[in-house]
């Protein structure tokens, strides 16, 4: 009996750990306009820009610090399997970035609990 009770109790504790675990998804609609701050590390983890070599490659000027502060909308979004919401960034000024790149992709709750987009 005392092993049943114990075991019962692990479940439920363990079903409510999984369900706390699950991410909320932020609401977002097609002009949402963002803010891409500076990440914490040396690179972004969330907001998808391409890797420098392609930027270079492509003729443009693989200086991250040209996006910090830049206001950006939101385009498009899609609702992963994993219920992550990615969207499509585009700058608010017209500019490509990097010269060369009309929009990027980006994680939305990810992006938004980690500080590198700001609402």
């Amino acid at each position: 009996m005392l092993r049943t009770l114990i075991l019962v109790a692990c479940f439920l504790g363990g079903s409510a750990l999984l369900q706390a675990q699950q991410t909320q998804q932020v609401p977002v609609e097609k002009g949402t306009v963002l803010t891409i701050a500076e990440p914490l590390s040396h690179e972004y983890r969330y907001i998808l820009f391409p890797r420098k070599n392609f930027i270079i490659k492509r003729g443009g000027i693989a200086d991250m610090k040209t996006v910090y502060g830049q206001e950006v909308e939101v385009v498009d979004y899609a609702y992963t399997a994993d219920g992550d919401t990615r969207v499509t960034l585009k700058r608010t000024d017209g500019k490509k970035f990097f010269r060369n790149f009309n929009t990027v992709d980006a994680y939305l709750e990810d992006a938004l609990t980690s500080g590198e987009l700001k609402k």
